[in-house]
Formats: C-alpha cells, sequence, structure tokens
C-alpha cells in the first residue's frame, strides 16, 4: 500500500513523539534508582536504648565504626535509655526517615508485647529484621556457702519460699529466666526480689540477702575468680566466653536454654534498598576477626545473621517467654 507524504509525515511525528516521551519518562525514573542504589545518602542513626558504657551500647559501637567506611556515610550511636530499652525501640519503630535504625536487646522484641499493656508499639508489625547481632550466656551464682552442682539445686527446692533470687527487675531477661529455670529444675519455690542494676544483685549475693541470680559473665567472673561468689552453671551449654564454668546441664539441669541477645532492627517503613544493603554489610562485619574479638572482649559471642536468622530467634523466644509470662501471671504496669 503506497503512503500519501502527508501521512508519512505523520507517522513520522508520531514515533518522535513517542521516542521523546520514552526518554522523558526515563529522565524521571533515573533520580530514583540513583537515590535507591546508593543507600545511604546521609548519616544513619543507630538508638540504643541504654546507657553510653553498657553492653548494648558497646555492641553498636563496634558495628558503627565498620558499617560507616562500608556504607560511605557517618553512622552515629545515639542512647536514648528507659524503661528496659523500649523507648528507643519506639522511636526507632516510628521512624521515617530511612535513616535511623535501632540496637536492640531479646525482649524488646519478644517479651515486652505480653508483659506491658500500653506498649507503644508492636514488635511483630512495627519493625524490619536485619541481624541477630550478638549473644551470651547468663550465670547461675550464689554465696560461697551454697553446695554445688546438683546438691545447689537440691537445697532450693528444700529451701521453698525461704529462698530469694535477684534480679534487675520485673520483666527482665535475669526474672524470666529464673522463673523458667524455676519450673525447668524441679519446681523451685524461690522469691523474686528486684534490684537497681547487677551491681546490687552482686551485693545482695554477697551479703546473704539471696541465695541466687542469673548474671552476665562479665559481671559474674570477677566474684566468681575472687572467690567471692559460686559458678552453678551457664544457661547456654559451656562458653569460650567463661570456659571454666560449666553448664547447668552439668547440674543435671535438662532442657534449659537462654540467652542475652542483641539485634539490628530498622523500622517496618525501611526502604528496600536499606534493607538490601545492610543484609549484605551487617553480617560480614560482625562476622569478621577484629570486629568478633572487640565483641568477645565486651563479653559477647559474635553471630551476624541474615535476616531470617533473627526472625527465626524471634519468633522461638516469643513463644517460650510468653508461655513463662502467662503461666507466672507476669506483667508490668
Amino acid at each position: 500500500m503506497k503512503l500519501s507524504k502527508r501521512t508519512t509525515l505523520l507517522i513520522a511525528a508520531l514515533a518522535l513523539s513517542t521516542v521523546a516521551a520514552a526518554q522523558n519518562t526515563s529522565k524521571k525514573a533515573a533520580p530514583k534508582e540513583a537515590a535507591s542504589a546508593t543507600w545511604p545518602t546521609r548519616t544513619v542513626k543507630l538508638l540504643v536504648g541504654f546507657p553510653g558504657g553498657s553492653t548494648p551500647d558497646m555492641a553498636a559501637r563496634t558495628l558503627a565504626e565498620p558499617l560507616s567506611r562500608a556504607l560511605g556515610q557517618p553512622v552515629i550511636v545515639e542512647n536514648r535509655p528507659g524503661a528496659s530499652g523500649n523507648i528507643a525501640a519506639d522511636l526507632a519503630a516510628k521512624a521515617t526517615d530511612d535513616h535511623t535504625l535501632a540496637v536492640v536487646i531479646n525482649g524488646n522484641l519478644t517479651s515486652a508485647k505480653m508483659l506491658y499493656a500500653k506498649l507503644p508499639y508492636d514488635p511483630a508489625k512495627d519493625f524490619t529484621p536485619i541481624s541477630l547481632l550478638t549473644t551470651a550466656p547468663l550465670v547461675l551464682v550464689a554465696p560461697m556457702n551454697q553446695p554445688s552442682g546438683s546438691d545447689f539445686f537440691l537445697a532450693a527446692r528444700n529451701g521453698g519460699d525461704k529462698w530469694n533470687y535477684g534480679s534487675v527487675g520485673n520483666g527482665s531477661v535475669g526474672h524470666l529466666g529464673m522463673e523458667l529455670l524455676k519450673s525447668t529444675a524441679g519446681n523451685l519455690g524461690a522469691v523474686h526480689v528486684p534490684y537497681q542494676g547487677n551491681p546490687q544483685v552482686v551485693t545482695a549475693l554477697l551479703g546473704g540477702q539471696i541465695q541466687m541470680a542469673l548474671v552476665p559473665p562479665g559481671i559474674a567472673l570477677p566474684q566468681i575468680r575472687a572467690g567471692k561468689l559460686k559458678a552453678i552453671g551457664l544457661t547456654s551449654g559451656r562458653s569460650a566466653l567463661a570456659s571454666e564454668i560449666p553448664s547447668l546441664t552439668d547440674a543435671e539441669v535438662r532442657n534449659f536454654n537462654l540467652e542475652v541477645w542483641t539485634a539490628l532492627v530498622g523500622p517496618a517503613n525501611l526502604s528496600k534498598a536499606a534493607q538490601t544493603r545492610l543484609a549484605q554489610e551487617v553480617p560480614r562485619i560482625i562476622r569478621d576477626n577484629d570486629t568478633r574479638q572487640k565483641l568477645f572482649n565486651q563479653g559477647w559471642q559474635a553471630v551476624g545473621t541474615a535476616p531470617e536468622g533473627l526472625i527465626t530467634r524471634i519468633r522461638s523466644e516469643t513463644a517460650i517467654m510468653g508461655g513463662i509470662i502467662t503461666m507466672r501471671g507476669i506483667k508490668i504496669e
């Protein structure tokens, strides 16, 4: 079919218009694609719900420096202590700048919703899990006049509610862990006594006001090595963090495993670009030999999982802690 000159010109004009429109669309999309590909575009903030010098703070600062180098942007740690880390967790959950993350502890992602009637965030819905960073066992410690091994638990059962145990507060991992241990080790009757911090718990142990407590290895080891406190066992099997301390399994406590841990999370609205970049960089950094040694010196075992590893840990521990919270009727007002 032969086309007229006018029709040919019209077709050519339409073709040019289509090409131009496609080029314009491409130009408009390019900045968004470039921005997505180059996340982060400014300073990244790591919120920590505990004071400077605390173990979660040290873990966050150990991550911040190499993460800054990897991302090519400053990474700063901002401490927002209070409410067992829930203040910082809430701020991270509500962040909208795509550059605010949080280093949180177990309870913020597992037991908090069951403990607090008015928790301002939902751990299951308001976060993007990024990586399980570090773990550490706790040590069951007792005054030096108590027996060791399985004999300790026999004495604890005989002591009933005349025995006391200490923790750093209602709903803390030391509190929930001891309630779990009381059930696992044969229905112990020891009564909970909350304190402001682990130094006060140790003082109470040394003074004989309480008969046992679960405390971090870094707190327990100096007293154990000085012969002032007795180590009954570690809560997660033997560990290089405290190689001289037996596990609770050695004291014939079966099916008991408890650790404290830190994790990196972002808000639920964290961009896919940020998620992808962090999932690549954070596990690599945490598993690096230099980072691993620094964390070990702080009393942490480096882990550095993919997001799926953190999700699995959250689900498992939520189920376990939820069971003990429900069974004991534990609540925090």
